[in-house]
């Protein structure tokens, strides 16, 4: 049985966690492949809320990063959780799921009211992530936006907010 090891990142990790974030984007539809500019200008701003990596060995195989969001609705304590990183020769071995639960279980921590994400639509849905037609990004097709309430059942109305590293 592969077994992971889930950890923080370090700062010797961030080459890494570049070149993996954009390998793992490379072919997906709801990429604009900017993943991994948009974790490093989140750090780079003090704005990464968390990174988390899956490692085998000395090999990362896998990475998740989360920031806060704003909702045009005034709704608070909301956060984005990507971009979500495999290793495409890993992908379908567990790792994406390992480090969506360790996100969930750290925003629920931390006291989060919800989180979205943008992805594939049957990952997302795995974790209780639902379809939010009532709340949208710019720029972003619809059928890869899914939210999830963790407090409560409320999904935000309006326009997700994003800190200006995703938009650049």
């Amino acid at each position: 049985m592969n077994s992971f090891t889930i950890r923080r990142e370090a700062e010797a990790d961030i080459p890494a966690i570049r070149k993996l974030t954009s390998r793992a984007f490379e072919d997906k539809p709801y990429s604009r492949q900017r993943e991994a500019e948009i974790v490093e200008r989140l750090r780079d701003t003090d704005a990464l809320t968390f990174s988390f990596m899956a490692v085998k060995g000395a090999s990362l195989v896998g990475h998740i990063a989360a920031a806060a969001v704003g909702m045009s609705d005034g709704t608070q304590n909301w956060f984005h959780i990507g971009p979500i990183s495999v290793a495409p020769e890993r992908q379908g071995e567990g790792i994406g799921s390992l480090l969506m639960q360790r996100a969930l279980d750290e925003l629920r921590e931390m006291g989060a009211a919800g989180a979205v994400s943008v992805g594939d639509p049957a990952f997302l849905e795995r974790f209780e992530f639902v379809e939010a037609p009532d709340l949208g990004i710019p720029l972003i097709d619809p059928q890869y936006f899914r939210a999830r309430p963790l407090v409560g059942d409320t999904v935000p109305t309006g326009t997700v907010k994003y800190h200006a590293a995703f938009l650049g």
